[in-house]
């Protein structure tokens, strides 16, 4: 399977909400929340999907940068391509983003039963830093706070195709 990566346009929303709602069933976004994010594009944001060979959208992430922080805001990848590196390749492209901003910092949360997310994360060199209690709603289920200083473990710029 081969993955590219290019940047999220307005029309792209109805299939990442989709893809939202599948992944994320309890707290997902609203689509204004993502068009929001979007209207800030490439200002202070930084939306990328992840599309199959067919051209279907099969994960998406997204980059807040300003000063020399940077979070990430959002991935998802569609649960029957978890395990295949679209995550790894979506995290390594806002990671890139984050470098190519000189964001000297980047941030995100992570939610304390996302094993799999968190691994990930790991081995691109995020530490945990902290706990937000009942951080996601409306579970109430808490978050792990994690920071990647620049040039930590796992850097390595992704391409990307604009």
């Amino acid at each position: 399977m081969t993955v590219a990566l290019r940047a999220m346009t307005e029309a792209d929303v109805p299939a990442v909400m989709e893809l939202e709602r599948a992944t994320f069933p309890e707290d997902a976004w609203s689509e204004s929340m993502l068009r929001d994010e979007l209207r800030h594009q490439p200002h202070t944001r930084h939306y990328v999907v992840a599309e199959d060979d067919s051209g279907e959208i099969i994960g998406y992430a997204g980059l807040a940068a300003a000063g020399d922080q940077g979070d990430v805001q959002t991935i998802a990848v569609r649960a029957d391509r978890q395990g295949r590196g679209v995550g790894r390749a979506l995290l390594g492209e806002l990671l890139a983003e984050a470098e190519r901003r000189g964001c000297r910092e980047v941030f995100l949360e992570v939610r304390v039963d996302n094993d799999r997310a968190q691994a990930l994360y790991e081995r691109f060199g995020f530490e945990r830093i902290g706990v937000r209690k009942r951080y996601y709603q409306p579970s109430g289920t808490d978050a792990i706070v994690m920071r990647r200083r620049r040039g930590g473990a796992g850097a390595h710029p992704v391409g990307f195709a604009k």
